[in-house]
């Protein structure tokens, strides 16, 4: 495994770290011995960058990764996010009905202690807010979490999905580590005014959903997704959307296979490529893909390989939104 530095810090993580939500939330049933299986080889692969947080699963995902983390403490560098709350306390996605978002200070003292007790662990590496909530100033959530450092609590802070704007706001409060943000060949956002202000300011980019939300290695049809599949709401996987996107991914698949590589590992190396300090966080919970993501940081890619990737991209503009109209209003503010 390679290491890359996060953001101003001395913290050497994973160049691919390990996105967990799935093991518990959003993509359909799953097996937590299998997905138990998959963290401790994660940790046989070098891989010490792990992603999770309060939302997924209301909570689940914190335990179930605490079966692991507790005995592995020094070795794994852990990041949670809190913001997302769910009325009645039945979890959904971030644009369902009954979810909605709070970046109060009030919240930030009270989220923090129920991720430190279901992590079971005295301090947090790094914590984000989920999103900028559009009704408390970025300055409020984050004097409020930088009293967490202060306490100890919390080690470095991170925002996810937010605005250049916002990302200056918050860093004249408290340096910020990350920006998790989605990025990859289908989602390129954050190009431009956010990742430039993220360099300026030595913030480290951590891409989540870098291989699309599986949909560059998938070619399942969206009825054939668990009817509890969040992907089944995203424009991506629906419609023209799709059927454009299907001849994206297929001829992606036979360039990877011309490089001797899978689809993913492709596409993790284009991520990477973009720059050192961006770190991918791919989730799955299957040990043959695990390896095979991690295998990705030894691809190398020539100028050539990138613009042959970048003109792949360009035949199939109708990609489609990521996210449904209701989660875009919660991203980038």
């Amino acid at each position: 495994m390679h290491y890359r530095t996060l953001g101003k810090t001395e913290e050497k993580l994973s160049a691919i770290g390990l996105g967990c939500m799935g093991m518990s939330f959003a993509y359909g049933t799953s097996d937590d011995k299998e997905n138990l299986a998959t963290l401790h080889r994660a940790l046989d692969l070098g891989i010490n960058f792990w992603d999770t947080a309060d939302m997924y699963g209301n909570g689940a995902n914190e335990e179930l990764l605490s079966q692991v983390l507790v005995s592995n403490r020094d070795k794994i560098f852990i990041a949670t996010k809190f913001g997302f709350r769910f009325k009645g306390d039945v979890a959904g996605h971030s644009a369902a009905s009954g979810t909605y978002f709070d970046g109060s200070p009030d919240w930030v003292k009270t989220a923090v202690e129920k991720s430190l007790k279901r992590l079971k662990i005295e301090t947090i590496d790094l914590y984000y807010a989920h999103r900028v909530d559009p009704n408390v100033p970025v300055e409020e959530t984050v004097g409020a979490m930088a009293e967490l450092v202060k306490e100890g609590k919390v080690r470095y802070l991170g925002l996810s999905e937010a605005s250049a704007k916002s990302l200056r706001k918050a860093n004249a409060v408290h340096p910020i580590a990350a920006l998790q943000s989605e990025y990859s060949l289908l989602e390129r956002g954050v190009e431009g005014e956010i990742l430039d202000t993220a360099r300026e300011l030595g913030i480290t980019l951590v891409p989540y959903s870098p291989l699309g939300r599986g949909l560059i290695t998938n070619t399942q049809q969206v009825d054939q997704l668990e009817e509890r599949d969040f992907r089944k709401t995203l424009p991506r996987y629906n419609g023209e959307h799709w059927e454009n996107n299907l001849k994206l991914v297929s001829e992606f698949a036979a360039l990877a296979e011309q490089k001797n590589c899978t689809a993913a590992q492709l596409a993790l190396a284009w991520v990477l490529a973009q720059g050192e300090d961006i770190i991918p966080i791919p989730g799955t919970r299957r040990i043959k893909y695990l390896e095979q993501n991690a295998q990705a940081v030894d691809i190398a890619l020539s100028a050539d390989d990138l613009a042959t990737i970048e003109a792949m991209v360009a035949k199939y503009p109708n990609i489609g939104a990521r996210y449904s109209e209701g989660a875009l209003k919660l991203v980038n503010n």
